[in-house]
């Protein structure tokens, strides 16, 4: 039987009390505070939603998690899961105009949050957001503090307390509802709420599980962001239907997850380009004992040939790449170990199981399949794909064709053997460090700047980014306006990953006869300049 077929018809919820109760001794989660067991994490998450029912959060509930990778984001999700709740995973570093957006948009009755990340005290920021928030009823906060609380907010250690023992009701949920509320960038930059069921996420991640051939010997390691749907499904819950062990890091840098790998004796080495690339840099300052890897999995942004062979070499493991998106519950198209070295070094291997994939031919009036070999618009059905977005309707009708396919904006194609070959994108997005940044956020900000005509913001080729955020901007006649000010002005209302890497300031931008800005060569003049320079 596969692992799909034992996963057919079970939630997020069964799958981790079948999991504990097979092997209640078998090591779950790592991090810097020790071991938790798959029967401990069980244990955990029951007494947790055994305090959140008492609140009254139940079925249907969104419960929003502002944590970095520890340990209380995972019992959090598991406890959601028992209540027949849906989890927002929140990036920590987001601005605070995004969090309460889709804090507001979600209608999330209740927060768990970290007290304090990188510099920010969220407990400040929620005494200032909650008043904003008509429907957050609860806030539960991780950290040490023991000042500000009233009546709807609560530490997470007295809630785990507080619900130890105790019985609760509940509606299980049906595999095929939603569990988790993902946002992505639209095509404006605006984020929507990607809607993925128990049974996307657990489809997901047993193609995962099974692509790398994960087991119970397994400790895979470079899952640093949770909130992402490939650390959500790749990671927490592939290590969770495989028996796996998965090391938590809230230092997600190069050389902690390397330090990590020789500590923890990892098997499996997870990351985005942009980490493998600092892990080279790192691995010639401090040689490691990486003995223990069997593999390394490049997904969440382009990798090219000759880098998968420089991360093998330095690694002296098989290096993977993996194809993925919020939208398909992850990866739709992933290497395996098995595959000839070639298709590893030119390919994101083949589309996993159930995944029905296709190449259109966007150009034509028909938008017909093409035959093998052909360019066009990778679209995709299956198991995996999104019940939705969330409260919009019409942009998920438009996200899907005639035929059910969802159209992902992404050109490739599929050789003879089922290869899948990623060539670029047909939707204007730029992807820096595994995060998409749409350019028409970040020029509406840089257009907002009283010194600033017009701007337009491209992708260029960065050997440790992947693609960096360029800036080609227009001043105002005689006005005097540097880059470091563009790049602060960026930084009041959007995240770091979208803030301009480069500022070039010209005289007017290129246009096409219809009055288009001809973006591609504005990134090819950058390249050449920074080529040059």
């Amino acid at each position: 039987m596969t692992l799909h077929e034992r996963l057919d018809g079970m939630t997020i919820g069964s799958a981790l009390a079948t999991r504990a109760t097979a092997d209640p001794t078998g090591v779950y989660l790592v991090d810097d505070g020790g071991a938790l067991t798959f029967a401990e994490v069980d244990a955990q998450s029951e007494s947790l939603a055994a305090a959140l029912a008492n609140l009254g959060v139940g079925a249907g509930d969104r419960i929003a998690l502002i944590l970095p990778a520890c340990p209380e984001f995972v019992v959090s999700v598991f406890a959601a899961a028992k209540l027949g709740a849906m989890v927002v995973p929140l990036n920590p570093s987001l601005p605070t105009s995004e969090l309460q957006y889709m804090l507001r948009h979600s209608e999330a009755v209740c927060t768990i949050t970290i007290e304090g990340h990188q510099g920010m005290d969220y407990l400040e920021l929620f005494e200032e957001l909650m008043p904003q928030l008509p429907a957050l009823r609860y806030l539960v906060t991780v950290g040490e503090e023991d000042l500000w609380y009233d009546d709807r907010i609560f530490q997470y250690e007295d809630m785990l307390s507080a619900g130890s023992g105790r019985d609760f009701s509940a509606t299980a949920p049906e595999p095929g509802e939603p569990f988790a509320l993902l946002y992505t960038s639209g095509t404006s930059g605006k984020p929507k709420g990607v809607e993925l069921s128990h049974a996307n996420l657990l489809w997901g991640a047993a193609a995962t599980a099974g692509a790398l051939n994960m087991t119970d010997a397994d400790r895979v390691v470079g899952i640093s962001a949770l909130f992402h749907v490939f650390g959500l499904a790749s990671g927490l819950l592939a290590a969770l239907v495989s028996g796996s062990s998965i090391v938590l890091q809230v230092d997600g840098t190069a050389s902690a997850t390397l330090d990590a790998v020789e500590a923890t004796g990892a098997t499996i080495h997870f990351g985005i380009p942009t980490l493998f690339v600092q892990s080279l840099s790192a691995l010639s300052a401090h040689p490691r004992d990486l003995s223990t890897l069997r593999l390394a999995v490049v997904a969440g942004a382009p990798a090219g040939d000759e880098f998968i062979t420089d991360v093998s070499d330095a690694l002296g493991v098989p290096t993977l790449a993996g194809y993925s998106l919020t939208e398909t519950s992850s990866v739709l198209s992933i290497s395996r170990p098995d595959d000839p070295e070639e298709k590893r070094r030119f390919t994101v291997g083949r589309p996993i199981a159930g995944a029905d994939v296709c190449i259109v031919d966007v150009s034509a009036a028909d938008q017909g399949v093409l035959p093998v070999e052909s360019v066009g618009e990778i679209r995709v059905r299956g198991p995996g794909v999104m019940v939705g977005y969330y409260r919009q309707p019409k942009q998920t009708a438009e996200s899907y064709d005639d035929d059910g396919f969802f159209r992902t904006g992404d050109l490739g194609l599929l050789d003879e053997e089922g290869f899948l070959h990623l060539v670029g994108r047909t939707k204007d997005v730029i992807i820096r460090s595994g995060f998409n940044v749409y350019p028409r956020e970040v020029e509406a900000r840089i257009g907002s700047h009283p010194a600033i005509h017009e701007a337009a913001v491209v992708g260029v080729a960065d050997p440790l980014l992947g693609e960096a955020v360029c800036a080609c901007v227009v001043p105002v006649e005689g006005a005097i306006v540097t880059d470091r000010e563009i790049v602060d002005w960026c930084r009041e209302t959007l995240a770091d990953e979208k803030l301009p890497d480069l500022v070039r300031f010209i005289d007017e931008l290129p246009r096409s006869d219809t009055g288009q800005v001809r973006r591609v060569e504005l990134s090819r003049t950058a390249e050449a300049e920074g080529q040059s320079a």
